[in-house]
């Protein structure tokens, strides 16, 4: 490890050694935030896959459902029968601070009243496929947005976790080092200096002796 360029002078040693003292606290708080990132992020992880396993599941029911009501009615009039939406739906998203990673809220809002009841479309006419296909996408909706809440704080907590393992290798194994060394040489460098103004003011004295 390559020390700093500086002067070996005490008032240097005790600069560095707070600078020294800052960067073990701060290595220790650093670590410890990437380990409950971690920790956290292990446990978004579980629910993220038992999540997306559920709904994959469920999914592939309504798609079932849709594939039965295409094949019995046409692309154009299905599209007639969902052109009038049947409650409206709002979404808001906000942020929430979790270990200085701003992840998404997704707030769900519907007239559960209005989906409760029986489906309507623009016509009256449909089929039973088509209403159970529609009904499993409404009830699947609020699920997808919070498996899509659960992915992107995990995209960002991943983020976070990598430019924080950044930091603490660089602390750990760049800046301490490097302190550390460049420390031990003042340090060494005021002792021999020490022994040589010693050395010096004995040979002062013999010489005043003699």
């Amino acid at each position: 490890m390559v020390k700093l360029n500086v002067n070996p002078t005490r008032m240097e040693l005790t600069r560095l050694k707070k600078q020294l003292t800052t960067a073990s606290r701060g290595h220790k708080l650093l670590k410890d935030k990437q380990d409950e990132l971690m920790r956290r992020f292990i446990l978004l992880i579980k629910k993220n896959n038992q999540m997306r396993a559920e709904v994959e599941v469920s999914l592939q029911q309504a798609m079932k459902n849709f594939s039965v009501a295409d094949a019995l009615l046409s692309d154009k009039y299905i599209e007639e029968l969902l052109a009038v939406p049947k409650e409206q739906v709002t979404l808001d998203v906000i942020e929430k601070d979790v270990m200085s990673v701003k992840v998404p809220i997704m707030n769900f809002q519907h007239q559960s009243e209005v989906s409760d009841g029986p489906l309507e479309y623009g016509f009256l006419n449909s089929n039973d496929e088509l209403d159970q296909s529609i009904k499993k996408f409404t009830e699947i909706l609020p699920e997808l947005l919070e498996l899509t809440e659960i992915e992107k704080t995990c995209q960002l907590m991943a983020k976070e976790i990598e430019k924080t393992r950044r930091r603490v290798n660089a602390l750990e194994y760049m800046t301490i080092p490097q302190l550390e060394e460049t420390i031990y040489f003042i340090q060494m460098k005021l002792e021999e200096n020490e022994r040589a103004e010693v050395t010096r003011m004995i040979k002062v004295k013999n010489m005043g002796t003699t």
